[in-house]
């Protein structure tokens, strides 16, 4: 009997503490909010199967996501590759990223880069209603962004690259009975990066040791509403790290690390401010200064803007961890994790992927395991097809 009251007062402290947790994140859950938050999607299957990671990671035909300065170093003369991902496969079927990525090396010296990308993130078909009980209009909302971008080698071991960016998000629609004209927001951001690697001796192997930083989507804001809702664009730093090393002949082992930090200053939140007109006059001044916000003052500020002080800062900051095996640069295994503060989105997930790659044409495939059972982004796949243009030229002069 006394066991039965003990397990029953046990249940109920661990039901009392989960309940005060769950209070807690709802408390504190203060998410950074952004427009065109598709350009936060990982497009490409390499980098998503280990978690999201590619700051520092082998120079590939998608690094003009995660850092194009890696261009510089790219073995190949150059190359194009098309990515394909189903996204929230689970809660509808044709919403969709697509990614179409390119780079070339100029000159004879083999230390400079020109690159472009095209991305296109579809919502699939979304119906409104109309006056009373009639079927409003079908609408096929999406979000694109072209870029241009152009990396050089400073030195034998340090590169930088920049990229030009134009970014187009139709989420509105027109209603001719109510008069409201809604047109597409436009924006224009650019990105800076930088990559250094080395290549120490460790025993009797040469490894590789590679760093990289990539600050994203620096630019205007985005309009929305005939510019009544301005929002900030997912400006991001990002920082990483990679080291390979040879495990025996043609077998390879890298492992990487990166870190993610959107600068991009929080939205007041209302239940930050006492319940008091002089709270809600302070509330709604300190929004207004938010909208009004220049987007290069948003960099700064969001160093310093979280009401939890330095506890809430670190939240911000997500990490990802990765490995990459590879054989004879033609089979690869990969796999990684991802992780968000619950109190900033609780993005958790593990990432596992593959590849493949002969002369001409690589094929690549990734698969995301969220942790959480109910997350929207669990089994989500990747595909991405490459075609690498120093292989294509080799068939060719051979049929010649």
């Amino acid at each position: 009997m006394l066991r039965k009251i003990y397990i029953s007062a046990l249940l109920v402290v661990v039901a009392v503490c989960c309940a005060r947790a769950e209070e807690s994140v709802k408390n504190e859950f203060n998410p950074i909010t952004t427009g065109v938050t598709s350009l936060s999607i990982a497009p490409d299957a390499r980098g998503a199967s280990m978690g999201d990671i590619g700051a520092a990671t082998e120079p590939d035909v998608n690094s003009q996501y995660w850092n194009p300065s890696k261009y510089a170093f790219a073995y190949s003369q150059g190359a194009v590759g098309i990515s394909y991902t189903p996204w929230l496969r689970k809660l509808v079927n044709d919403i969709f990223l697509g990614n179409v990525a390119a780079y070339w090396k100029l000159g004879d010296q083999d230390n400079q880069a020109v690159s472009a990308s095209l991305r296109y993130f579809s919502l699939g078909e979304v119906n409104t209603s109309g006056q009373g009980s009639t079927v409003g209009q079908s609408l096929n909302p999406y979000e694109m962004a072209v870029d241009l971008g152009y990396s050089r080698k400073l030195s034998e071991k340090f590169a930088m690259g920049v990229v030009f960016r134009y970014i187009f998000s139709d989420l509105g629609f027109s209603d001719s009975y109510a008069g409201d004209q809604t047109k597409g927001a436009s924006a224009f951001a650019a990105d800076i990066s930088g990559y250094f690697t080395t290549y120490p001796i460790i025993g009797r192997s040469e490894c590789q040791w590679s760093w990289g930083w990539n600050i994203s989507n620096i630019g205007t804001k985005v309009s929305y509403n005939n510019g009544e809702d301005p929002a900030f664009l997912p400006t991001n730093l990002r920082l990483g790290t990679s080291f390979t090393f040879p495990l025996a002949d043609y077998h390879n082992l890298s492992l990487n690390l990166d870190f993610n930090k959107l600068l991009v200053p929080a939205r007041p939140r209302e239940s930050d401010y006492a319940d008091t007109p002089e709270g809600q006059v302070e509330y709604l001044n300190a929004l207004e200064d938010w909208e009004n916000m220049s987007p290069i003052t948003g960099i700064f500020k969001s160093f310093s803007d979280a009401p939890g002080g330095a506890k809430e800062e670190l939240r911000e900051i997500n990490y990802s961890i990765g490995a990459e095996y590879s054989y004879n640069q033609q089979f690869f295994l990969r796999a990684g994790y991802y992780h968000e503060s619950e109190f900033k989105g609780n993005r958790q997930y593990f990432g596992l992927g593959a590849g493949f790659s002969l002369n001409v044409v690589r094929l690549d495939a990734s698969y995301m395991m969220a942790t959480a059972q109910t997350s929207p982004l669990d089994q989500t796949l990747r595909f991405t097809l490459t075609f690498d243009m120093d292989g294509l030229k080799e068939i060719i002069g051979k049929k010649r």
